[in-house]
């Protein structure tokens, strides 16, 4: 049984060095094997509790993992854990309502007034200038909500107010109480509300949830059988590495694996699977097999992403993708999802031949701590894609 003494009793000091395990690969890819080992030590080497990458090529697959499952047992990060997929849930929602695009059910500049009259409006916000296009490639200017049900960053706050969960239209009536950041289509910037009002309009086209459209869309014809929609439930299943979260500068890190309802129950946010299964997800994607040309394209039509906004100089913002150069030249496709404890990212080279998908289980409240386990990911990924790209 999880106590509130077990939630709380490890600590920012913990050692995590010495714990990798060895990495696994195809015949062939034995050197890849290595790199990808050193990367992921890299990545638990600022402090990360446990990581695991998976690394999909057309030779066959890598895998590494380093540090431990949880800091209590301190076994091994499992092979193939299940994990919570956060933001990277907006891009099975974006294919589904491109999908509906190239149905011609839906169009990327019908506005939001026209398909959810009276929701986006008040404190200077329009839905009559947003188009679904905006929703998608976050350009509306709607606020985010998320600041209105985390109001204060700290272990207090996580504890009581982790199993509220809120109605879609609850957590728009939230973001449309705070002026809009900008007039839509004229900048950019990162908003949860934009997917949560993507799911209320796919159930408004269709008459069905969000998630039963994902199911039958994407995750029944790939056989992603290791994913999955499942709304307020709270628990992973096995197995899974534990997720810790350090609220308070020199604070304990609190196990955050159960989630927080609040941000983990939407079409923003909730979703859960497995490595193997995001590979192959976002390998089909840009292999043309879920979408039509028009509507791929669509997607890929991206727009600059500002500086300090958190990601890579250089990314650009696409409907639920994002592009991202290589050092060595090109660039990748992909989305990250996070929450209390846990980071996720998934790449693909721009033709689906490589794929990889990073997850690290635990965050700093400090923020050079966190830039630097944000930049040894990012690294990672550079270098696994870089390293095969003329395979």
């Amino acid at each position: 049984m999880i106590t509130r003494r077990s939630l709380l009793m490890a600590t920012t000091s913990v050692a995590v060095a010495g714990s990798a395990l060895p990495a696994t690969a195809a015949p062939g890819l034995t050197g890849a094997a290595r790199s990808l080992r050193r990367d992921a030590d890299a990545v638990r080497d600022t402090g990360v509790t446990g990581v695991a990458v998976r690394l999909d090529t057309p030779r066959g697959t890598v895998t590494a993992r380093s540090g431990v499952r949880d800091l209590v047992t301190r076994r091994p990060v499992p092979e193939g854990g299940y994990l919570r997929l956060g933001s990277t849930t907006k891009t099975f929602v974006a294919t589904v309502l491109l999908q509906l695009v190239g149905e011609r059910r839906v169009f990327l500049d019908r506005t939001i007034e026209e398909l959810l009259p009276g929701v986006v409006q008040g404190s200077g916000n329009d839905g009559r200038t947003i188009t679904v296009r905006d929703l998608l490639r976050h350009t509306s200017g709607l606020a985010d909500y998320v600041h209105d049900v985390f109001p204060g960053q700290s272990a207090e706050t996580y504890f009581a107010n982790r199993w509220r969960a809120y109605a879609p239209e609850d957590l728009v009536r939230l973001a449309v109480r705070h002026r809009p950041l900008f007039p839509a289509g004229t900048d950019w910037a990162y908003s949860n509300t934009h997917y949560v009002l993507a799911g209320l309009i796919i159930r408004k086209i269709t008459g069905r949830p969000w998630e039963h459209e994902v199911t039958d869309r994407i995750l029944r014809p790939l056989g992603l059988r290791h994913t999955d929609t499942p709304g307020t439930r709270p628990f992973l299943p096995h197995p899974h590495t534990s997720s810790y979260q350090q609220f308070t500068e020199g604070g304990p890190l609190v196990d955050t694996t159960l989630p927080y309802r609040p941000f983990d129950s939407g079409a923003d946010g909730s979703m859960t699977g497995t490595a193997r299964d995001l590979n192959r997800f976002f390998a089909a994607l840009a292999r043309g097999q879920l979408l039509r040309p028009a509507e791929l394209a669509a997607m890929r039509d991206t727009v600059r992403v500002p500086h300090g906004s958190g990601h890579p100089e250089g990314t650009r913002a696409g409907l639920g993708l994002f592009f991202t150069p290589l050092s060595r030249g090109g660039g990748y496709l992909g989305h990250g999802g996070s929450g209390f404890g846990y980071v996720v990212q998934t790449a693909t080279t721009l033709d689906g031949r490589l794929t990889v998908t990073v997850s690290a289980h635990s965050r700093s409240a400090d923020p050079e701590t966190a830039a630097r386990q944000e930049e040894a990911i990012r690294d990672l990924i550079d270098r696994a894609l870089s390293r095969h790209a003329k395979m």
